[in-house]
């Protein structure tokens, strides 16, 4: 519940705290004080100099007024969101040990991790910037040699189509760990990352044509993978066409409204009947009761008040996969989970550090941490006789009577070549049980 609202008081904090109005103002007073100097300059004359500075007076008195209420307003914001960290996390006492840091030797993944959440959120500017400045002094020179081949501004990035010639630079995926932090900045990565986040604005302002023209250009490898984001796309603009210009916005021609949808469908949902009949008789269906469609019975596959949400969603989702690369920000998904985990982990070594014991597991926490289902990416078995987690080196085995664990354990429990399954009379032979992945 305090995660949940803290989540909420965060959303708050950047809608309301806004340093870019502060910014807009500043950048007024500046225009303001530079066409007074110009005025000034071109006259030559101490008249004119004393009429301007005394004109200048009021607008530069209203601008600064204007900047301290915005300021104030980001101040009172960001102490409202301090007071909610504090209140989350009150009940978190005591200190983790410092004296060992497991990262220390993974330097060079930590800044690749900063430097792809920055590509992923569109900053690729600053993105650029981390990384040449994150590069050891050996490789300084070969990066700033690099920078002006690869380094692409925010101005200049132009979507990538995946049917044009690709680009001499190849697409790092999350599965890659180039020793180079410059190999982050592909001109096809960032690219495709300006692609996305103008895709991305465009759902925002309930534009769907650019994530649909998307869709269809991969529909190939979106069908290969079972997506069906191009068919929701176009189910979603169906119904936003229907709904009409009191509705949508858009112009009332004869491309919106229910003749619009009807049009629509007629052009786009042919090529989806043989997986989606059964939804498109039900759209079809619908314009019987256009006129009541709230209380029809097809009014909840009308309801789009979070549709947005989620198709802008699936689109992120299905962007990254295409790319190679996980739909979340592996930094966010890292850094939201220690947050989660550190109230317990603090707790633990209190206890342990009062008992006097010791954390021995290397490759596991001594304690389960609560995570959502949503940063569950792997099965966890935990073997039934040692009590402790599978790995890679001590994988699960299957026996032939169907009881499942540890291999260490199996050959623990075996005498010889033979052993018995401690959990039914089977016997059998080592060689007989199998590993299986979960």
């Amino acid at each position: 519940m305090a995660y949940l609202q803290l989540q909420k008081d965060l959303s708050k904090l950047t809608s309301s705290a806004k340093l870019s109005d502060a910014v807009q103002d500043v950048d007024k007073i500046i225009d303001l004080l530079t066409a007074a100097r110009e005025r000034v300059a071109s006259a030559n004359d101490p008249h004119t100099t004393s009429l301007t500075l005394t004109k200048l007076q009021n607008p530069i008195k209203e601008e600064l007024d204007g900047l301290n209420s915005d300021l104030k307003a980001v101040y009172k914001a960001q102490n409202e969101f301090n007071k909610s960290l504090k209140n989350a996390f009150t009940k978190t006492k005591g200190t983790l040990p410092t004296e060992h840091d497991p990262m220390e030797s993974q330097s060079a993944l930590i800044n690749r991790a900063i430097a792809m959440h920055l590509l992923r959120e569109g900053q690729f500017g600053v993105a650029s910037t981390f990384i040449n400045e994150a590069q050891p002094p050996s490789d300084t020179a070969q990066a700033q040699a690099q920078q002006p081949r690869n380094q692409l501004s925010p101005s200049t990035l132009q979507p990538i189509s995946p049917h044009s010639e690709i680009p001499t630079d190849t697409i790092i995926t999350d599965a890659d760990i180039p020793s180079d932090l410059t190999a982050l900045q592909s001109q096809a990565l960032q690219s495709s990352f300006a692609d996305m986040y103008s895709t991305l604005s465009a759902l925002k302002a309930h534009n769907l044509l650019p994530a649909i023209n998307w869709a269809r250009e991969n529909c190939i490898e979106l069908e290969a993978r079972g997506s069906n984001l191009e068919f929701e796309l176009c189910k979603l603009q169906y119904i936003w066409l229907f709904k009409g210009p009191a509705v949508n916005g858009l112009p009332d021609t004869p491309e919106n409204g229910v003749r619009g949808a009807m049009r629509y469908a007629r052009e786009n949902f042919g090529r989806f009947q043989h997986r989606h009949l059964r939804e498109i008789q039900q759209l079809s269906a619908a314009m019987v009761y256009s006129r009541n469609l709230g209380n029809s019975p097809y009014g909840p596959i009308f309801d789009i008040s979070a549709a947005f949400e989620e198709v802008a969603s699936s689109f992120t989702r299905e962007f990254c996969s295409l790319l190679g690369l996980s739909a979340e920000s592996p930094l966010y998904v890292a850094a939201t989970a220690g947050t989660l985990a550190l109230p317990q982990l603090v707790k633990y070594t209190s206890m342990a550090k009062a008992k006097g014991t010791e954390w021995t597991t290397a490759n596991e926490l001594a304690f389960e941490t609560p995570l959502p289902r949503s940063m569950m990416y792997h099965s966890i078995f935990v073997c039934p006789v040692s009590k402790e987690q599978t790995t890679e080196s001590n994988p699960p085995v299957i026996l032939p009577c169907g009881h499942v664990l540890a291999r260490e354990s199996l050959q623990r429990l075996a005498k010889g070549s033979r052993y018995k399954c401690p959990y039914c009379p089977s016997e059998g032979v080592v060689k007989d049980a199998r590993e299986i992945i979960l």
